[in-house]
């Protein structure tokens, strides 16, 4: 079936001296302009702690990233999750994607110790956006439309427990075949497909249901960071024709779709179907989540419903997504990194007597 084979739904040595001190400095609390061989008049040094997993670290912190921060002043230094997070420092920036009731208590703790330092992002913020229950909730409140088109989410349906109970609540919500299912914690990109009513029952909860809107194959990766966006196209789950629908059954599992999905950005495709989401649209909606979010960091997966030009939904929302695969990402995430610090800087010397 070609459902099955289409898929995807979805340091140099100059400078390293610096590095050393800066992270020697951190040890200490005693790094300053001057240790560090910078004069305050031509550059402020910008200090980001970084709490990652090796995974992240490898696809985040990339030579290029580390080279183009240091010549702007950024220095990234490794938070030691042996030690106390209050003994560690001074940074200008906490970066973090680390999970856990207990490391999300150290940095509240931070947070409320050092009000000066920006942590990006609120770990109660990040919560709310790996699970996928609430993950949709601001999109939908939002009830978005102006004259570039609407957004919203596809209907969607929480199962908690009891497989053998799908198939009676599908009934009630309304929902139509055929239906995605997502585990409901977002630490996993794995997805399904059911076809029939039956093979409801071989899920696994807890789990989310979503409606399938064709689309044409193709989602937009939407990243933001800060007030920058950036938009690319991958290749996704081939529309679901009735005549398909009706001739097959089951349960097809893909293990990590949009992340291992193949660029589209380069293929022969429909222009309706290619033609990315209005800049305009992306901006205010970007705006009104990262309000109503409260993150400077994530992505948005969203399709447009094919057969339509302005109708959109976002199937999924990303904390700290893989910016390693944006591109100029490094440009991108070191602008953000000094104009966030600069602002600081400003309030905090608007704020002195």
């Amino acid at each position: 079936m070609r459902l099955m084979h289409e898929i995807g739904y979805e340091i140099e040595e100059e400078g390293l001296e610096e590095r050393e001190m800066i992270e020697s400095s951190s040890s200490s609390n005693c790094a300053s302009i001057v240790e560090l061989g910078f004069h305050e008049k031509s550059m402020k040094v910008v200090v980001v702690g970084y709490a990652l997993t090796s995974k992240k670290i490898k696809s985040f912190l990339q030579p290029k990233l580390e080279g183009l921060a240091r010549n702007k002043g950024i220095f990234f230094v490794a938070i030691d999750q042996t030690r106390p997070l209050l003994d560690q420092g001074p940074f200008d920036i906490v970066l973090h994607k680390m999970t856990g009731k207990e490391w999300r208590q150290i940095l509240e703790e931070y947070r409320l110790t050092h009000p000066e330092v920006t942590v990006l992002d609120p770990p109660d913020a990040i919560q709310h956006v790996y699970n996928r229950q609430s993950m949709l909730q601001d999109v939908a409140d939002l009830n978005f439309s102006d004259s570039y088109g609407t957004v919203g989410v596809p209907k969607q349906l929480v199962i908690e427990k009891d497989p053998y109970s799908i198939s009676d609540a599908v009934k009630k919500a309304g929902l139509s075949l055929p239906l995605v299912a997502k585990p409901l914690v977002a630490k996993s990109h794995e997805l399904s497909l059911a076809y029939d009513e039956y093979s409801l029952q071989k899920l696994d909860p807890p789990l989310v249901l979503q409606e399938f809107v064709n689309h044409g194959g193709v989602l937009f990766k939407v990243y933001i960071v800060g007030d920058a966006i950036k938009v690319v196209r991958r290749f996704s789950l081939p529309d679901v024709t009735k005549r398909e629908l009706s001739r097959n059954a089951g349960v097809f599992r893909f293990p990590r779709v949009s992340s291992a999905a193949q660029s589209a950005d380069e293929a022969d495709l429909d222009p309706c179907i290619a033609e990315l989401p209005p800049r305009a649209l992306l901006e205010r909606l970007a705006r009104e989540l990262r309000r109503r979010l409260g993150l400077h960091l994530f992505n948005l997966d969203m399709i447009r419903e094919h057969g339509t030009k302005d109708r959109f939904y976002v199937i999924d929302i990303n904390y700290f997504p893989g910016y390693g695969k944006m591109p100029e990402y490094e440009h991108i995430f070191t602008d953000f990194l000094l104009n966030l610090a600069k602002s600081k800087y400003k309030k905090r010397s608007a704020s002195l007597p």
